[in-house]
């Protein structure tokens, strides 16, 4: 197996990970979607089905500009020792580092994808 077929392999596993996760979260109908479509990139990269490179590009600044946005007002961290929601703010900070992750794959796979 080449390197962009583990890297991609690894990336969909990753944001497999990252829709799952979203279960318990308060707005999942929100989250799975948008790492819905990041596992589908991957996939397509890894099957060779992928689309022209530029729509990873599209996709990374569009998950780039969501994690700024998603900022929050007050930086407080992304963990409180647990997993368990403290405040708003670590939400947001979650759901920005989500999207961030979310963007920086999306350019790895526009650089393997031919």
């Amino acid at each position: 197996m080449n390197l962009k077929k583990v890297v991609s392999l690894l990336l969909a596993i990753l944001f497999t990970y990252f829709v799952v996760v979203q279960y318990n979260d308060p707005d999942p109908e929100i989250w799975m979607p948008i790492y819905g479509i990041a596992v589908a990139a991957s996939l397509s990269v890894f099957f060779e089905k992928s689309p022209n490179r530029y729509v990873f590009f599209v996709l990374a600044g569009a998950y780039f500009l969501s994690a700024f946005q998603q900022w929050p007002p007050k930086y407080e961290g992304v963990f409180w020792g647990e997993m368990a929601m403290r405040s708003i703010n670590i939400e947001l900070a979650r759901e920005s580092l989500g999207l961030a992750i979310s963007g920086l794959g999306m350019i790895i796979l526009g650089f393997f994808r031919n």
